[in-house]
């Protein structure tokens, strides 16, 4: 068995993903969707190993909440602070973050390396895509835009040490626009535009878009948000969430299973479920 772990957790599409591939390939697990509540995080994650699980995701509000439970942590959980899977190896637990490796799957083979780069929010998805983003492609510069600038801050403090010579800068989103329009990757990390608030966008500027320019949101619900929308009739090139979502679940797949997950066939059905 493989949990998701969260509260509330009804909503995540993981279960779909994961029992879509299991069946595919015909391997004996299941894959819940677990609520826990939150006085009960520390029994639901002792009772794993107990129970046979290979492992389980986490989702929010427990990212960073399941850090005092784990054994051992990969590099990218450590440098970030949030696990988001567990892999079960006998009665110890594996902390990992899979959403770094999920987030950076679109952007290998562009020319990003040293670029400048703006990433809008500041909260737990904004932790693994600075931590990608300053370990990858060292950035000159990283602007965190966020309207809790003391929140960007811990972020840039908590990640100084992969900072590199490009520097990393925070600002508001009343200042940003000069940043946004010299910025080759522009990366929204925030909700805002998620169903059902379709219409929103973090950015309304659209006239500060262009060609050359990457936006990447990771909103998968809907597929094609406004932002993005925005961006591209700009010339601008864009990339949804729904990448992420996927590989970031393929990456745990790989270490609970040993097989790789059938991407193509994961891609489908979701897509099948949002358009």
């Amino acid at each position: 068995m493989i949990a998701i772990l969260g509260h509330p957790v009804r909503h995540s599409f993981s279960p779909i993903i994961h029992n879509t591939a299991l069946r595919h390939q015909g391997l004996n697990f299941v894959y819940l969707a677990v609520d826990v509540l939150p006085n009960r995080l520390s029994q639901a994650l002792q009772g794993l190993s107990a129970l046979g699980f290979a492992g389980a995701n986490v989702t929010l509000p427990y990212k960073e909440a399941v850090l005092p439970y784990i054994d051992r942590f990969s590099s990218a959980a450590k440098a970030v602070g949030a696990v988001n899977t567990i892999v079960c190896k006998g009665d110890q637990l594996y902390g990992d973050n899979t959403d770094i490796e999920g987030f950076l799957s679109p952007l290998r083979g562009m020319e990003l390396k040293g670029k400048p780069m703006v990433l809008l929010g500041a909260g737990g998805a904004a932790r693994a895509v600075a931590y990608g983003l300053l370990k990858h492609y060292s950035p000159r510069p990283l602007t965190v835009v966020a309207r809790r600038i003391d929140q960007a801050e811990r972020l840039v403090n908590d990640l100084a040490m992969f900072c590199g010579d490009g520097g990393v800068n925070v600002t508001d989103f009343a200042s940003a626009a000069v940043s946004i329009r010299k910025s080759q990757l522009i990366v929204n990390s925030t909700p805002v535009g998620m169903h059902p608030n379709t219409q929103e966008t973090p950015w309304e500027q659209r006239e500060d878009f262009s060609s050359g320019q990457v936006i990447y949101d990771l909103v998968y619900r809907p597929s094609r948000t406004r932002l993005l929308e925005d961006a591209e009739s700009r010339g601008a090139t864009v990339i949804g969430g729904l990448t992420m979502l996927v590989e970031q679940a393929a990456a745990a797949y790989r270490q609970w299973t040993d097989q790789d997950l059938p991407i193509e066939v994961a891609y489908g059905t979701l897509k099948s479920l949002l358009d």
